[in-house]
């Protein structure tokens, strides 16, 4: 069985060392995926737009997540089951995107049984104490029943949807996310209709394309992304610079005549 890891634990310390290590003592034949533990710290919502943009290219896995900020605290640690994987990690609403990307939250528990937490649970390290043995028993096949009680799926905590509102030849998106190259992707996948070949993208000019080198170099243009979502890049340079914005932000599309 595959367990896919996302963290925001970087690379400096052992943090991601220590959660394959808590891994492999439960399912030493478990296969890891590592997504991503470049998560910026404590950003809940960027771990949740990778998590769900990743695992439908994943085959059918456990999804290990933790971006979890609320460490130690009353927040819940959970396990959901959907269609086609199960995800483990804190209920702050880090999961549930992916979840919808599987196909829907079909079953949820709270994990309040020790006997699949490490011997010592610690009060800041839920990743190698909880989450991960945890991951590798269901990788391992041990039923969803048996890590705790069942949870109402409506009762989970989920992130605020982001906003989105259009008119006759605009649009409002939020910047869903930002990626190492600059791109910027808004939480849509309509472009704004009527379409022209020029738009204005936060008061700065662009075109309309499918490629970056659509338009001239230092360029924005408009297009829609790997994710199926639409971005404003930049030819040879980060749209983000060019624009002035960062994840959550508003930015507004106007088509030109």
């Amino acid at each position: 069985m595959w367990i896919s890891f996302t963290t925001d634990y970087g690379s400096l310390d052992g943090f991601v060392a220590a959660c394959h290590g808590a891994i492999a003592k439960v399912a030493p034949t478990a296969r890891v995926i590592d997504i991503t533990h470049e998560i910026p710290p404590g950003d809940v919502a960027r771990g949740a737009v990778v998590l769900a943009q990743t695992v439908g290219d994943l085959p059918i896995s456990v999804h290990l997540a933790v971006v979890d900020p609320g460490v130690g605290t009353a927040r819940r640690p959970i396990a959901v089951r959907a269609p086609d994987g199960l995800l483990v990690g804190p209920d702050n609403g880090l999961l549930i995107w992916a979840a919808e990307a599987l196909g829907g939250v079909s079953e949820a528990v709270e994990l309040n049984n020790p006997a699949w937490f490490a011997p010592v649970v610690t009060r800041t390290f839920h990743g190698r104490d909880i989450f991960a043995p945890v991951a590798a028993r269901l990788a391992g096949g041990a039923p969803l029943a048996d890590a705790g009680p069942r949870l109402d799926p409506a009762e989970l905590v989920r992130l605020p949807e982001p906003t989105v509102t259009r008119g006759e030849g605009w649009l409002e998106a939020a910047v869903l996310s930002v990626d190492r190259f600059g791109n910027v992707q808004l939480a849509t996948d309509a472009l704004p209709a009527p379409l022209a070949a020029r738009v204005r993208v936060h008061g700065e000019p662009a075109v309309v394309g499918e490629t970056f080198g659509d338009a001239p170099p230092g360029g924005l243009v408009l297009l829609v992304d790997s994710a199926g979502l639409v971005a404003v890049a930049a030819n040879g340079a980060p749209a983000d610079i060019a624009l002035g914005v960062r994840p959550g932000d508003v930015v507004r599309i106007t088509t030109e005549p």
